[in-house]
């Protein structure tokens, strides 16, 4: 199994991208990873929301393929920790060759990608920052593999 962690554009706070770069390399010392940044929507108002998802769905969409995607959503399904090392689990025994998780931009994600996503997950009922978002689920794919590996993770 492969993991491809794919949003628009890049992570812009240098503390945030230095996480960012800590879990990435951790990830993949465990388990083949790819980080995709997309083509981000520049240029429009915010007020042209329905534009700024289109062109970032496009963006998105050329990176599926035949992956199981996984979309974050706030209204998705909630995991735990060991959860998410089952689902792994359950992927890498399973068919499924590659997983893929998308994180939307600032406006989240366009209903299309939404409605291509194998699972809809939620990292929690509050609202973050997409920035922070992207390293929360960083930090929760190697928390899951860790635990998946048999590795010590402190708590």
């Amino acid at each position: 199994m492969k993991l491809k962690i794919l949003w628009p554009g890049r992570t812009r706070n240098k503390d945030l991208r230095g996480l960012q770069d800590f879990y990435l390399k951790r990830i993949q010392g465990l388990i083949p990873c790819q980080l995709i940044e997309a083509p981000e929507a520049r240029g429009l108002a915010e007020r042209f929301s329905q534009k700024i998802l289109e062109r970032e769905a496009r963006g998105l969409e050329k990176h599926f393929k035949d992956d199981y995607i996984v979309c974050l959503f706030d209204e998705g399904k909630e995991m735990t920790s060991r959860d998410l090392a089952r689902f792994f689990e359950r992927c890498s025994t399973g068919s499924v060759r590659a997983v893929t998780f998308v994180v939307g931009g600032f406006l989240g994600v366009a209903g299309r990608v939404l409605d291509r996503a194998d699972l809809r997950l939620s990292l929690s009922k509050m609202t973050f920052s997409h920035e922070l978002c992207r390293m929360m689920l960083l930090e929760q794919i190697y928390r899951a593999i860790s635990i998946m590996k048999g590795r010590q993770y402190a708590k």
